[in-house]
């Protein structure tokens, strides 16, 4: 590893501390901050978190500082503004495909953007070419496993750009364990090269009170009693098996609705149209994307959270919800069982019949519900973004002393 670092560039891997302008002693640290820039789901929220936790947990150890695309006058999040933060004014189109021009003609058009020296930490699935040693995050490799699932121009971005990225970068942070092991199939990676660091959950995830509770579903307009899905809505998300398992759980007199908070993802209609095909306007509630205050409070009122996903890079709501005292249901999908332990129901065939049997022993066995929503508390626990973060800054130092 180190050798190959070495051979990006003349000038040493790491730049002494005068050169870079970090502080002696620390290790200078260049974040992509773009998803927590311009993004509102999982990978804007991992960016966010993550950057967020090393500036407050690692800063003994490292000189953090943040690179994104600028465009749209979007900023950093308020979370991140103490960061230092350089930009670069491209829009989203022209830096991904720039991105992967840099890498295929070995050109450091980004590299003269940062300051010398340090690590480069690409957050998402997107690594430009750099002399530096480099750290990249994959979350997942849904275009692989479900190519349906990608639109085509996405799809075809990926399977050019996504093998050439893990292989230049020299090191890979996988947020699962189901994630690397995609990884060392679809790509032959050495296992050493890839590190499993799982994802943390924040604070304010944890039971709100009735007044909370109360204020969100008014605002959202929900009544109770009520299941929740929350995330993008897309078709891996399998909303079309909860409308399913709605429809039979209202056909046998069960009083609840099924809200779905999330953004428009691609074939949005699609999905709505499933719910008018299953006479379900009045039962399904979309509110679109929920600011973050608000989830708690959403999390906390619902009798059932479902997941009952096809592939999940890591599955972040199904911490959320049970750190809120939700009991969940969700699919033994790629990473789930490891981010869900044993305190989920899960299903084991992904049928609109046994998801509403699942849900169905859930709400009639208030005892039941009650020991599920203390094992989930229990499992929330074991994750947080100061143990990613310290994990994190883990795998850049030994990236930058050649043990990666």
């Amino acid at each position: 590893m180190a050798e190959r670092i070495r051979a990006k560039s003349h000038a040493p891997a790491i730049a002494p501390p005068e050169e870079s302008g970090q502080r002696p002693g620390r290790l200078g640290v260049v974040l992509d901050a773009g998803p927590a820039v311009h993004q509102s789901a999982g990978l804007a929220r991992y960016t966010e978190s993550l950057a967020s936790a090393l500036w407050q947990h690692c800063r003994d150890a490292i000189d953090l500082s943040l690179f994104y695309n600028r465009h749209s006058d979007h900023q950093p999040p308020s979370s991140l503004a103490a960061i230092p933060a350089r930009a670069l004014p491209m829009r989203q189109h022209p830096w991904r495909l720039g991105v992967l021009a840099c890498q295929l003609l070995r050109a450091p058009y980004v590299e003269r953007k940062l300051a010398t020296g340090g690590i480069y930490h690409a957050t998402e699935h997107l690594l430009p070419w750099m002399a530096r040693p480099s750290v990249m995050t994959v979350h997942d490799l849904i275009f692989e496993r479900f190519p349906q699932h990608h639109t085509l121009a996405n799809r075809a971005f990926l399977r050019v750009a996504m093998p050439l990225f893990v292989r230049r970068a020299d090191a890979i942070i996988s947020v699962s364990r189901h994630t690397k092991q995609d990884i060392l199939d679809l790509y032959g990676t050495p296992p050493q090269k890839v590190v499993v660091v799982s994802e943390g959950i924040e604070d304010h995830f944890r039971p709100a009170d009735e007044e909370e509770i109360q204020r969100v579903q008014d605002q959202y307009a929900i009544r109770r009693p009520y299941l929740l899905m929350v995330g993008t809505l897309e078709p891996r998300k399998n909303h079309a098996l909860a409308f399913e398992a709605l429809a039979r759980l209202k056909a046998e007199g069960w009083p609840h609705c099924l809200v779905v908070a999330g953004g428009r993802g691609w074939l949005f209609d699609t999905v709505k149209s499933e719910v008018e095909l299953l006479r379900l306007t009045d039962d399904v509630i979309f509110t679109g994307r929920v600011p973050e205050e608000d989830l708690p409070p959403l999390y906390s009122g619902t009798d059932c959270f479902l997941m009952p996903s096809l592939y999940e890079g890591f599955g972040i709501p199904v911490l959320e919800a049970m750190a809120c005292g939700a009991p969940v249901v969700c699919s033994r999908a790629s990473s789930l069982p490891e981010v869900a332990g044993y305190a989920a129901r899960y299903i084991e065939v992904l049928t609109g019949e046994a998801l509403a049997e699942a849900i169905r022993n859930v709400l009639s066995n208030p005892e039941a519900a009650g020991q599920t929503r203390l094992k989930g508390l229990r499992q929330a626990e074991r994750f947080s973004w100061k143990d990613a973060a310290t994990k994190t800054a883990a795998v850049y130092n030994a990236v930058a002393r050649g043990r990666l």
